[in-house]
């Protein structure tokens, strides 16, 4: 006993010692990866404020535009080390610009070489190192609070990342391939890869994949009526304008892989406490097994219900306030930027209130397969 609480402690240590190593590592790789990129990349080293000018529009929005000269250290490139001058123009509501400062790294275009003096400017800011850290703060976060269940989670998300990648990669190189049938691959996939690795190979891990599969499929196929029933009517795909590939068949992609996560959330949930209880009391009865089954599909279908809402609905919010800002109508912002969105949710909730009954019935019958056994 006292041998395997030692072999555990130590191999602890050594995950720990194996992660800071990891993060050391990356955030050293990241801070001077610079010649990994093909445009040039300059740190800026000195900033000045050269004018402010006070706006008003046509609307009686009053704004405050800066014009901030900066010298900036070229990282890479032919001329790496150098000096480049930049001229960067900001305002304070910061809609489509912004102020940098001392430290901040910066992807340059060089407009002009006059001796030793290099003038450019700026298309856009070296983020992977934020992007990094707050990759890390996840990852620690699961594994603090998750453990062992943390790790196999961000492999799993890691797997599934990459399976998403690797599906997409195919259709846009073979468009004659259905994006509907890679997508239906790719949910048999990612629900096995999530809930085996996570939950392990046992009847409460089938039974959430059996229920999420079935209430998925019912989902989407729900959706799917009430959309060719009405025509489509109401759904804007403006913000689908500039695809090159079917409107519907990506919009449904979505629908497909959207929903998924909610219900794999609730078919999970179902299936571990109606499991728990079992695993509790093994003379329980089914009846009460449903009972309590059903009171917890109450009490977590309004809850996850609102996350996706507001989840779906959160990305449309800058948009939206853009159309308000610029005296449109309502009902007419709310159709052009919302209508997409609260079709998602409302399939998404559709698949919620659907799983709840079928992971119920499920994981009753896998308790009951269980039972026999004994």
């Amino acid at each position: 006993m006292i041998n395997k609480t030692r072999n555990r402690t130590t191999k602890r240590w050594i995950l720990y010692i194996l992660l800071l190593f990891c993060l050391a590592s990356s955030l050293l790789f990241v801070n001077h990866n610079y010649s990994f990129y093909d445009r040039p990349i300059a740190q800026v080293v000195q900033t000045t404020l050269e004018d402010t000018t006070k706006t008003k529009d046509m609307h009686g929005n009053e704004d405050t535009l800066f014009t901030q000269h900066i010298v900036a250290i070229l990282k890479n490139g032919e001329v790496k080390g150098q000096q480049i001058h930049l001229t960067n123009q900001y305002s304070t509501s910061g809609a489509y610009d912004q102020q940098y400062h001392i430290g901040n790294k910066l992807f340059v275009s060089i407009d002009s070489e006059t001796g030793e003096k290099i003038a450019g400017s700026i298309t856009d800011v070296k983020r992977d190192q934020y992007v990094l850290v707050v990759a890390w703060i996840f990852i620690f976060t699961l594994l603090i609070v998750g453990h062992k269940q943390g790790l196999l989670a961000i492999v799993s998300f890691v797997i599934n990342v990459l399976l998403l990648s690797f599906a997409l990669d195919i259709y846009v190189h073979y468009s004659r391939v259905s994006l509907l049938l890679i997508c239906g691959l790719c949910i048999l996939l990612f629900t096995a890869i999530s809930l085996l690795l996570v939950s392990g190979f046992n009847e409460k891990t089938y039974a959430a994949i059996v229920a999420t599969l079935i209430a998925t499929v019912a989902s989407l196929s729900i959706t799917s009526l009430v959309i060719w029933l009405t025509s489509g009517s109401g759904l804007r795909y403006e913000e689908m304008q500039f695809l090159t590939r079917p409107y519907h068949t990506v919009f449904m992609a979505g629908l497909f892989i959207g929903s998924l996560g909610a219900i794999m959330d609730v078919a999970i949930t179902m299936s571990s406490s109606i499991f728990a209880l079992y695993e509790r009391d093994h003379d329980i009865s089914i009846k009460s097994l449903k009972t309590s089954g059903m009171d917890i599909g109450k009490d977590i279908m309004g809850t996850i219900t609102s996350i996706l809402f507001f989840a779906y609905i959160s990305g449309s919010i800058p948009m939206l306030i853009l159309y308000l800002k610029n005296a449109s109508p309502l009902g007419f912002a709310l159709s052009m930027n919302l209508s997409l969105e609260l079709a998602r949710a409302l399939a998404g909730g559709i698949g919620i209130v659907l799983t709840i009954p079928i992971g119920l019935y499920t994981t009753v019958f896998f308790v009951k397969r269980k039972k026999a056994r004994v």
